[in-house]
């Protein structure tokens, strides 16, 4: 397996979507020299965005949150959430009734955004399943796993409304090698319990990498996916969804896959970087 120089890399490319977890930053602060990897990129005129599968901020207070990392330099129009595309379908699809989810308060912000009442799914009441216009994967927190995962599954039982998952990574990071099940995970086994088919936002689904494109494209007309780098450190979400939109990937080995297992992962799973990197600090 070669193993290239990220900066040789993206020399090559106009833009550059970076994931942030495991790729900008981990659970001990920003990636050795990422932060100055990305403020060169950008000072020499690469337009930088970062896509984030994390539902649980909005981009501005993912903004914030980054900067508490000491990362400045990207703001919050610079970021594509997964709850931002969940916000747009609920504002498209649905017109009426509450979204019942299952995260953070915070996360249902997406919600309200959308204009619509935001109830968390331990507070639906049974007898008035009728008010339920839909239902949200948000967040890896802010419920009981065994308590509230029952009521979902009830709840979507007796309902056919649609059902939107924000963030479909199966797994969190909980300390350096140690990892949760996280939204997607429990969206996999309701839709295989239930026998349905979800709507699914997030890396590796298409819209984040077509709003991130269109954002990009308010700065440079012209864009188009030949132009455009996807960095992450995970094949199932980052690389897959790279590579089925159609732009150029590199996977890092800093975060979800580590380099003594990469040339396995890559070769099993089918799902192939069209450059791998130690990090993007190197």
């Amino acid at each position: 397996m070669d193993i290239s120089s990220f900066a040789d890399v993206a020399e090559q490319f106009p833009v550059i979507f970076f994931d942030s977890y495991g790729v900008l930053r981990n659970h001990r602060g920003p990636i050795p020299n990422a932060i100055q990897t990305v403020e060169k990129l950008m000072e020499r005129g690469k337009h930088v965005r970062v896509l984030t599968n994390n539902a649980a901020r909005s981009p501005q207070a993912a903004a914030v949150r980054m900067a508490d990392y000491g990362i400045h330099c990207i703001s919050e129009d610079k970021i594509i959430t997964s709850g931002a595309t969940t916000r747009h379908f609920l504002e498209q699809k649905v017109k009426k009734g509450k979204v019942a989810y299952l995260g953070t308060a915070a996360s249902a912000e997406y919600i309200i955004g959308a204009g619509l009442e935001a109830i968390p799914i331990s507070a639906v009441d049974f007898e008035r399943l009728d008010e339920i216009g839909a239902v949200a994967f948000l967040d890896d927190e802010g419920y009981d796993m065994n308590v509230d995962i029952n009521l979902l599954i009830n709840i979507l039982r007796k309902c056919q409304v649609p059902v939107v998952v924000a963030n479909t990574d199966l797994l969190y990071p909980t300390t350096a090698n140690d990892v949760a099940l996280a939204t997607g995970s429990i969206a996999r086994l309701a839709e295989y319990v239930l026998g349905r088919k979800f709507v699914k936002f997030g890396k590796p689904a298409s819209q984040m990498f077509q709003m991130a494109l269109d954002s990009v494209a308010l700065e440079m007309p012209e864009v188009c996916p030949a132009d455009i780098l996807m960095v992450g450190d995970t094949l199932h979400t980052d690389i897959l969804g790279g590579n089925t939109y159609g732009v150029s990937t590199a996977l890092v080995l800093s975060g979800n896959t580590r380099p003594e297992s990469a040339e396995t992962e890559i070769k099993s799973s089918g799902i192939i970087p069209d450059f791998v990197c130690k990090s993007v600090g190197e």
